[in-house]
């Protein structure tokens, strides 16, 4: 049975994280401002096992449980020693007052967890976020096969995971801590039964208040313990995390502050690149609310601008940085896309003028070259002649009749009346 000393201990962590939740949320201090929270939850007793199920723990293959093995109130533990079987670096509690104390002190951090004020609600698939320390609720919280989530934070940085009714991690899944952040303090607080897939590289203290089952080839950095039902095992390895803070150990976060001076200028049609950078802890994750001009879209985890923007113009760009302690960090710019430079058409150079008129073919045996003794003849140039020779013959025609009509007028004119 727990201690009143840690059970007034474990309230108090969980009013405190509560609390710092809601002063993170309420705060409106200047971006370098640092909340304080306390964390992680205390496991008491139960913080020395990797697995502890309530009515059998069951395994296949050559599982590796590296800490305690524990059953209470169940009386069977199978699969465990003998060739081909899993090995326990720990102890093994069967049904024994160890294993019982540790499940009161399990059942206590499942209360506590439960009890905490979520900093997001309604999460429900994790593949591809990046999260900031704090509380996330949700009905059934899912990491799709193959998929990744990455908790960003500090050493002492502390994530509750609250799932109303199961808890499923894919196949392939990761769960990756970065900045220092340690599987110390991930929990995840599961409102019936929670399963974690082949070849999962899961992190984090499951805390079931049924059935834990963890399939073929997964490995835990954390824990699996279920307060109702049983664990069931298949070729994995458990690592419960040793070295963790103790109970009650502050976490500093620090609100973020953008860094990076104004983005550089883009041209359209031509690749574009620039990395917002910004402090705080954990690492902040950013976004532009849809401001950036079409074609570029920045990057949640690192911050990058990229793409290739498509319209020339100058577009207001409001970037925020956030790491879930308040305030986050916005900046407003002003980006300028420039229309692509016109590269001027080369003027051809004019060529020599060519003749367009036919060739004049020499008729055979005409001219010099010619095989008979006639003079040489012209070459027929298109054009008949006969229309124009007769209008000229007619017109010489009509010519001598006038003068001969002329001549005789004047002939008339000279002769001398005649006498009376």
């Amino acid at each position: 049975m727990a201690s009143t000393p840690i059970v007034r201990s474990l309230t108090l962590i969980g009013t405190g994280i509560g609390l710092a939740a809601a002063l993170a949320l309420a705060s409106s201090g200047p971006a370098s401002a640092a909340t304080v929270i306390d964390g992680p939850i205390g496991l008491g007793t139960a913080a020395t096992y990797g697995v502890l199920g309530a009515s059998t723990v069951t395994n296949t293959g050559p599982t590796t449980v590296q800490g305690d093995l524990g059953l209470s109130p169940g009386t069977s533990i199978t699969g465990f020693g003998g060739p081909g079987n899993g090995i326990v670096d720990g102890t093994v509690h069967q049904t024994d007052a160890a294993a019982t104390q540790a499940q009161a002190d399990t059942t206590t951090a499942y209360d506590v967890a439960a009890s905490l004020t979520p900093t997001q609600t309604g999460v429900s698939e994790l593949n591809g976020l990046s999260l900031s320390p704090g509380v996330y609720t949700g009905d059934a919280l899912r990491l799709a096969d193959t998929g990744t989530l990455t908790l960003a934070g500090s050493a002492d940085s502390v994530w509750v995971f609250q799932a109303a009714s199961t808890l499923t991690i894919g196949s392939g899944t990761r769960i990756l801590t970065t900045g220092g952040a340690s599987s110390c303090n991930v929990f995840w607080q599961v409102g019936s039964s929670a399963t974690i897939g082949s070849a999962a590289q899961f992190q984090g203290t499951v805390l079931a208040d049924q059935s834990v089952t963890a399939t073929t080839g997964a490995t835990v950095v954390g824990r699996l313990l279920a307060r109702t039902a049983a664990v069931t095992l298949d070729t994995n390895t458990i690592t419960a995390p040793t070295g963790c803070p103790a109970p009650g150990t502050p976490s500093e976060t620090v609100a973020p502050t953008i860094t990076s001076g104004t983005p550089t200028a883009a041209t359209a049609g031509t690749p574009y690149s620039f990395p917002v950078t910004a402090t705080g802890t954990p690492a902040p994750t950013y976004s532009d609310g849809g401001t950036l001009p079409p074609g570029l879209t920045i990057n949640p985890s690192t911050g990058v601008i990229s793409g290739t923007p498509t319209t020339p113009g100058t577009t207001t760009v409001t970037i925020t940085a956030d790491n879930g302690t308040a305030p986050a960090d916005t900046e407003t710019y002003v980006l300028t896309v420039r229309a692509p430079a016109v590269v001027p058409t080369p003027t051809p150079t004019p060529s020599a003028p060519t003749s367009s008129a036919p060739a004049v073919p020499v008729a055979a045996g005409s001219g010099s070259g010619g095989s008979g003794n006639s003079p040489a003849e012209l070459a027929f140039t298109g054009s008949d002649p006969t229309v124009p020779l007769t209008i000229a013959g007619a017109l010489l025609v009509a010519g001598s009749a006038l003068l001969v009509l002329r001549s005789r007028t004047l002939r008339a004119r000279r002769r001398p009346a005649p006498r009376a």
